[in-house]
């Protein structure tokens, strides 16, 4: 059997929206997790948090609105609390099914933050949409506060956060820790905890980051040989939605580059995925990127299903 290192990143849809749904998803990610360590494979994992931050950042704040004497949780202090929570669901569904298949290995969940550039350009340009739909009022109260707001086309508002480009993972060092033991990890969920450093210290940042950046970085970092997206669709596609749609099986990163040229991926969809693909394998030597679906997985892995960067 192998040993090599694959860095999983779960899309949402791997995770549910709401806790009951979290709990059934999770088993089914956990499956996919075992099959690759039957595999050989050493997994490190990380995941989407988009529905989760939301979720916590609205009730959190609205809790604040209710109890003046509570004050409003920030963007990094929602981003740790979904991590928290996703990972206590995600290790248990694990735990339970390596135990159902006489796989003795830990599995834990490192609160991880990620380094973020205070200069980055994204902080100029907010696209990322959080929270509930606010009255004008309310918006505009946002706005006072320094924060974005952006209009809905069938009315009322909603605040928008920077999407930075991930630098660094500050707890690198105890994934590796981990992983070197033997472990199964799930670190840097939802992009990592977006932080600035500002001398020795890290402060928390308004930010949420691309989930696929990160775990591009995450697998660059540990110097993974795959790096496996798990996505909604088992291939990615040219001309998606059309008759001429073509299904994407190997190809090369100038391949790759060329379709991001010619504008064939969505922003904030597909793109980011292509983009982590890319950055992963041009900077190690027999790395693979591959992007497909769950069910998937294992055959992904093994380079027999998906879109595979090479």
């Amino acid at each position: 059997m192998s040993e090599k290192i694959v860095v999983v990143a779960l899309g949402h849809r791997a995770l549910g929206t709401t806790l009951p749904e979290q709990k059934i998803a999770t088993q089914a990610a956990a499956k996919a997790v075992a099959d690759l360590v039957e595999d050989g494979a050493k997994v490190v994992i990380s995941h989407s948090n988009g529905p989760q931050i939301g979720m916590i950042h609205t009730a959190m704040n609205e809790f604040g609105k209710a109890h003046p004497d509570y004050t409003f949780a920030p963007m990094s202090v929602c981003s740790a609390m979904s991590q928290g929570y996703i990972g206590y669901d995600l290790q248990n569904a694990i735990r339970t099914e390596f135990i159902k298949r006489g796989i003795y290995k830990p599995v834990a969940t490192v609160l991880t933050q990620t380094v973020i550039d205070p200069y980055d350009d994204a902080f100029a340009d907010p696209e990322k949409i959080i929270g509930r739909v606010l009255t004008e009022e309310e918006a505009e109260a946002e706005e006072e506060k320094g924060n974005f707001v952006t209009k809905l086309p069938d009315g009322g508002y909603r605040r928008i956060v920077a999407a930075p480009k991930p630098q660094k993972i500050v707890e690198i060092e105890t994934v590796r820790a981990l992983l070197n033991a033997d472990q199964v990890v799930i670190a840097a969920g939802g992009g990592g905890i977006p932080v600035l450093e500002q001398g020795i210290n890290l402060h928390g940042a308004s930010a949420i980051i691309e989930k696929d950046l990160a775990a591009g970085l995450l697998a660059e970092e540990l110097n993974a040989d795959t790096l496996l997206i798990l996505t909604s669709v088992e291939n990615v596609s040219l001309n998606l939605g059309k008759a001429d749609e073509q299904k994407l099986g190997s190809i090369s990163a100038a391949d790759a580059k060329k379709y991001i040229e010619e504008n064939q991926f969505a922003s904030g969809s597909m793109l980011p995925k292509i983009e982590a693909g890319i950055s992963f394998i041009e900077k190690g030597e027999g790395r693979a990127a591959v992007i497909t679906d769950m069910a998937h997985a294992k055959e992904g892995y093994e380079e027999k299903a998906g879109t595979i960067i090479r």
